[in-house]
């Protein structure tokens, strides 16, 4: 045993090594974790952003003006007054992106107790803010029409007041969340990328075969490319998370970042391990990068990350508790967003571990049926 690991840390260095000569390899892994990671933080905005709005005053009152002062840059763009005859054919023209029509006789109607309607036509071919900045609107209006009757002194009659609470992220800042949801992304990628990329080089140049001479075991071989490949992507991942998403974006984490270095190691473990598996079954590295493909994009878009698995059909829910990426959101988003501790985070934290266990089991299985290939 204590051969074994000896020579899987010598191994280890030589694949430390192999990487660092790798000019290409190493850029693309320096970009992903850098400005890759910057790039989709800023460049992708889920919150409303100078949306064009407008609104058709009938009413022409104070409370009316009201709504109108309301609604203020950065989230929309200075409000344009409209006709109600010219509505549909500013919306056709894609001019606006919400409309609110405002009734006649509207705050007279508010202050007699009535409940008139607002119409809020909204342009939904822009998906994210039409969703989010309804919303926005929905809570403008209910304010300022709560604060009008306040002023009136008919607050009595709102017997419920509705107070909402963002936990975790206040201000609804997308940046907070694409920056880390980035970060995971490309942990996937680079550990499943690297790991089948040392197996498909050893095979390309024909160094397998000055291994095979040696008195090293196949585990050996394997256990090596894991825990090299895998130290260099929770170091990029560790130094993304302190430089790139703490320091330049200034995004707050609030858990431990020992606990998550810790959960990314054990997540790494699972998802290097399906990258050796992945390279023992293409043969070369184009039929090994279309094979990452297909799985990388079902770990990442199945993952709970971009959708909540909660949303998915319940079948896939349960198919799904075998993707090691599932677990590792729910770990990270834990641990960087809530603060969570190990006594929250253990489950993951085991599952994973079974899931790279068994994952190793199926890849030295095929890693020794690939050195018998080569024999």
């Amino acid at each position: 045993m204590r051969r074994w690991f000896a020579n899987v840390y010598h191994l280890g260095l030589k694949e430390l090594a192999s990487l660092a000569s790798d000019v290409i390899l190493m850029v693309f892994t320096v970009y992903w974790f850098s400005f890759m990671v910057y790039s989709e933080a800023t460049g992708v905005e889920m919150e409303v952003r100078n949306a064009n709005f407008a609104i058709v005053d009938g009413d022409r009152s104070v409370l009316s003006r009201r709504l109108s002062d309301a609604i203020r840059p950065p989230q929309f763009k200075p409000v344009v007054l409209i006709d109600r005859a010219a509505v549909d054919g500013e919306m056709d023209r894609g001019r606006f992106t919400f409309v609110l029509d405002i009734p006649p006789h509207f705050e007279a109607d508010i202050q007699r107790g009535r409940r008139p309607t607002l119409q809020l036509n909204v342009d939904a071919t822009a998906v994210s803010q039409a969703g989010v900045g309804a919303g926005y609107i929905n809570v403008i209006i209910a304010r300022e029409i709560t604060s009008y009757l306040q002023m009136k002194g008919v607050d009595a009659e709102l017997p419920v007041k509705t107070v909402t609470r963002a936990h975790f992220n206040p201000n609804l800042e997308s940046l907070w969340f694409q920056s880390v949801a980035s970060l995971i992304d490309k942990i996937t990628l680079i550990s499943i990328l690297l790991v089948g990329a040392a197996v498909i080089r050893e095979r390309e140049h024909g160094t397998i075969e000055h291994l095979l001479v040696m008195p090293l075991r196949a585990s050996e071989i394997a256990a090596a490319k894991i825990w090299a490949n895998g130290l260099a992507v929770l170091a990029g991942s560790t130094l993304s998370l302190a430089l790139v998403i703490r320091l330049a974006l200034q995004v707050p984490i609030e858990g431990s970042v020992l606990l998550f270095i810790f959960g990314t190691a054990v997540y790494l473990f699972a998802t290097t391990s399906l990258g050796v598996l992945l390279a023992t079954i293409a043969n070369t590295m184009p039929q090994f990068g279309l094979l990452m493909t297909v799985v990388f994009i079902n770990l990442t878009m199945l993952s709970g990350g971009m959708s909540p698995l909660e949303t998915m059909p319940d079948t896939l829910q349960i198919i799904l508790q075998i993707s090691p990426a599932v677990h590792y959101v729910e770990l990270v988003q834990g641990v960087l967003y809530r603060a969570a501790g190990i006594d929250v985070i253990w489950p993951q934290l085991l599952i994973l571990a079974c899931l790279g266990a068994i994952f190793i089991i199926v890849s030295l299985m095929r890693f020794r049926s690939m050195l018998a290939r080569q024999m």
